[in-house]
């Protein structure tokens, strides 16, 4: 605490130096906020928002399970942050949560497990804007609902590597299934807040649009190819007249299904032939539609998710390839004989190797997706009275907006 408090003492003087008290840099960034209308309505439309996801999963028969907000592994993600928080506990280090995707697998080894849910906590330390500018749309502690549902296809690893075309048609109708899960998902949260939640939108200045099945799709290879590897998903939205549509096929993160990745003679397809049609991940993408103008603000990914890696030995080589594992686990009698060279995956990877009494793995086919829950909400709802993320939530901790988080 003594570190806190000497940061705050500096604080303080920086802000006395610029002729600003303390309590009035509070009041100015804090407690108008709390006091403002407009932060009134978007906490009014994020409690319906997440009272109808919730209710739409649990009728849906997933399970609601706990949060996981420190583990020796948590999600390497694709793109930079910081640094991963580190939290020491009876001499062992544990990472904070950047989601709780892992733990989402492994909940689902039950296989009288539907699905399961959870308001997963996220922290992402996100580097700053290099130029000092206000993205807007960045928090380094936010909310995020984590669904993941089982697919129990039974495709063992002589059927990946020997039956593409079988396992092809069984991977694209669970593709479809799970557009059209979260597509409802989406339909069920946006007509419950344009039924409970006219007056707050009419006060932020925009309108929501319940969105019709299915939404517009854009596979990512066929954006680049007319708009440019750069803007293409921005351009995308801006000539697709629906508030709500999906990106599709992004080489993204090492548990989002590539195939085939392993081929029939143990080698792999090499990264310059993946294309949109061999990654079976998905985005739902959302824009903000300004009442008085009707026009729409520029999209954002607001729901990221895939079918998943579900075999050993993909999921393997997937970690190796990305440089999250450096060696390949190595099982003698039930005991990793490379544990110290596995970081904190040992414990997770001998889960996925394990087989039950008749050789069949534990470790589930899914498939699955995280939805920012601050995230949808400034992107459905930024323009007329909310700028940037930080004035829709009462803490937000936007990398961009302070040097300081005094809340």
């Amino acid at each position: 605490m003594g570190f806190i408090s000497e940061d705050l003492f500096h604080f303080q003087a920086t802000l006395e130096q610029t002729g600003v008290s303390f309590q009035e840099f509070i009041k100015d960034e804090y407690v108008n906020k709390w006091m403002s209308d407009h932060l009134y309505s978007a906490m009014a439309i994020r409690t319906t928002m997440i009272t109808a996801i919730h209710a739409f999963l649990a009728s849906e028969g997933l399970f609601n399970m706990e949060k996981v907000q420190m583990s020796p592994v948590t999600d390497p993600l694709a793109h930079d942050v910081e640094h991963t928080p580190t939290v020491h506990y009876k001499g062992m280090p544990y990472v904070t949560t950047h989601s709780m995707i892992y733990s989402k697998f492994l909940a689902c080894f039950n296989p009288k497990i539907k699905g399961v849910y959870v308001d997963s906590p996220n922290i992402r330390l996100e580097i700053e804007s290099p130029l000092r500018t206000q993205r807007g749309k960045y928090l380094i502690d936010f909310s995020q609902i984590d669904i993941e549902l089982r697919r129990n296809r039974n495709i063992d690893f002589e059927m990946y590597k020997h039956e593409p075309d079988k396992v092809r048609i069984i991977l694209k109708e669970d593709l479809n299934r799970a557009l059209d899960f979260f597509e409802r998902m989406i339909i069920a949260a946006m007509s419950a807040v344009v039924e409970k939640n006219e007056d707050d939108l009419r006060y932020l200045g925009v309108a929501v649009e319940v969105p019709a099945q299915p939404f517009p799709r854009v596979k990512l290879d066929d954006a680049i190819k007319r708009y440019g590897k750069r803007s293409a998903e921005a351009k995308a939205g801006e000539e697709i007249p629906s508030q709500f549509f999906w990106i599709q096929g992004l080489l993204r993160e090492n548990y989002d299904l590539i195939y085939p990745y392993i081929l029939p003679d143990g080698s792999k397809v090499p990264l310059s032939s993946f294309s949109s049609d061999m990654i079976y991940n998905y985005d739902i993408c959302a824009k903000a539609l300004i009442r008085e103008s009707n026009t729409w603000m520029p999209a954002l990914e607001i729901l990221s998710g895939a079918i998943r890696e579900w075999l050993y030995e993909p999921i393997i080589e997937r970690l190796i390839d990305n440089r999250i594992i450096n060696e390949r686990p190595i099982f003698e009698d039930g005991s990793l004989v490379n544990i110290q060279a596995l970081e904190g995956y040992g414990p997770f990877l001998s889960a996925v190797a394990m087989k039950d009494e008749t050789g069949r793995p534990y470790f589930p086919e899914t498939f699955g997706g995280g939805i920012g829950v601050e995230r949808t909400l400034y992107a459905l709802l930024r323009g007329v009275k909310i700028e940037k993320i930080d004035d829709l939530t009462c803490f937000g901790k936007n990398p961009d907006s302070y040097p300081m988080f005094l809340f």
